[in-house]
Parts: structure tokens; sequence; C-alpha cells
């Protein structure tokens, strides 16, 4: 075993130890899942009459209609606020001061502003429909929120990179595009897609402007008293699949990480060892004394 910077190589005494912690921790969690599920039993939560509505076809396609109405919101909210991310935090990284102005001030007051008054203002003061006034919301927030992301993932960047491509003679959209914004990318990603993750599960708040979403469909089962009230099993069903959307996005972003790790534009080169070169015109070497 190797010692590492942050803590010491636990002994024999410490790992004994830990592995009582894990074990014990274990027996908790697992006494935690079944109090619950005991309670869901004694609530009868598993009876036929809550279940038997996902049996049936016309539940299943109200479903399977809220979902891809969901990802339809997600998708629209996702593009649009990457760009509208990136066209703020090009305008704070400008070095015209009213431009870098007006953009702060932007993001600044979206940042600051509820995402669910942002929607009810557009959907309901601009008479927006509701899948744009969901959209618009959402942008509206996330774009902000990832416009800082960008401008801090590009100021991570090493300056002296910027300097040596400005000395080149690099223009400065040349300079963003080849040298700060790729090297920028792999520190960013993890925010980005942390974003995109909120973005995705704020879609939910579509249903409270009547827009049929994933959690609208599932509300609209949970309230039917024909199969006594199904809550805890739509949310048994939903919640999953919300889960779900969530780590395959985050896969998604590990997987573009390890791409673009083996891009050979961004992946690292051997160089080789500096040896003596040859003489210029001229120059003559000196007798040795």
């Amino acid at each position: 075993m190797t010692a590492n910077a942050l803590y010491d190589v636990p002994g024999p005494r410490a790992r004994t130890r830990h592995r009582a912690y894990g074990l014990a921790g274990t027996v908790v969690i697992l006494a935690l899942i079944g109090w619950i599920l005991y309670l869901l039993f004694v609530t009868s939560q598993f009876t036929a009459a809550k279940w038997s509505p996902f049996t049936y076809v016309g539940i299943q396609e109200l479903l399977l209609n809220g979902l891809a109405n969901t990802l339809r919101a997600f998708g629209f909210a996702a593009v649009l606020s990457l760009a509208f991310g990136a066209v703020l935090a090009t305008g704070r990284l400008s070095v015209h001061r009213p431009i870098r102005w007006l953009c702060t001030l932007i993001v600044e007051f979206f940042r600051a502003m509820p995402l669910l008054v942002m929607i009810f203002f557009i959907y309901v003061a601009l008479q927006v429909a509701p899948l744009p006034a969901l959209v618009a919301g959402l942008t509206l927030y996330n774009g902000s929120v990832l416009a800082e992301v960008f401008r801090s993932g590009i100021n991570a960047v090493e300056r002296g990179q910027g300097e040596a491509a400005y000395a080149l003679g690099m223009r400065k959209t040349q300079v963003m595009t080849y040298v700060l914004v790729p090297q920028a990318v792999r520190a960013m990603l993890p925010a980005i897609i942390s974003q995109l993750v909120v973005a995705l599960k704020d879609t939910s708040l579509g249903f409270l402007i009547t827009y049929e979403e994933f959690l609208h469909a599932g509300k609209l089962i949970a309230s039917n008293l024909d199969y006594d009230l199904p809550f805890i099993p739509v949310v048994m069903i939903i919640a999953p699949i919300y889960i779900g959307m969530c780590m395959l996005l985050s896969w998604f972003a590990n997987w573009v990480s390890r791409r673009q790790m083996r891009n050979p534009k961004v992946e690292s080169a051997d160089v080789a060892a500096a040896e003596p070169g040859n003489l210029l015109p001229g120059d003559h070497q000196r007798p040795a004394l």
C-alpha cells in the first residue's frame, strides 16, 4: 500500500475499526429500508387496487407521453441554456465595459430570480403557451448559471496560455476557440452536467402551468379515486425513472470526458530531451585551452 497526501495508510487496528464501521452502517441502512417497507405494508401501499392502474394501456400511454414531453422540454432548455450561457459568458469576458456590465446585470438578475416566478410571469403575464413558458424560464435561469460556469472555467486556464497565443499573432476569437475553451471544457464539464441535471429535474415545475409532462401525468393517476389514490405507487414508479435519467446524463458526461482525453488534440505528447544543436553559420568552435 502507498501513502496518501490526505491521510496515512491505516494500520491493522484501523482497518478492523473501518470494517466494523462499514458493517454497522450497512446494518443501519438495511434496518431503515426494512422499517420503510414495513410502514408501506402497514398503510396498504402494495395492494392490487393501488397498482392495478399501471396494467392498463391508457395509463401506460399517459406516462409515456408525459415522459416524452419532459424530454422535449429538457432538450430545448438544455440547448438554449448552453447557447445563452455561452453568449453571456462571452459578454462578461469582453474588453468593452458597457457590454461587460450589461451581461453582468443580466446574469445576476436571472440567477437571483426564483425560477417558478419567472415561469409564472411568462405564462400568465405574457400569455405564452405552457411549453415555451417552461423552456424560457429554464433557459433564463440555467443559462445565467452556466454563464458563470463558462467564465470561471476560462479564467481558470493558466494565463500564460492566452499570452503565448497572442504572441503568435492569434486573434481573440482564435485564442478562445483553439486555446482557452478546449482546455477549460474538461474542468467545466462536471459543473455543466450538474446544472443540466438541475434543468432536467426542474422540468417537473411544468405541471403547475398545466404542461402535460411526466409529473403531471403521475399527479393525474395519483389523484384518481377509482384506484384508491395510488400516490406512493406513482412515486415509486416516477422517482426511479427520474433518477435513471440523471444517472444516464452523468454517464454520458463521463463518456464524453474519456473520449476527449483520448483526443490527440488534447492528450499529452512525449517531448524529446534537449540535445546540443548545430552551430550557427559563421560561428566556429573555439579551441580548447
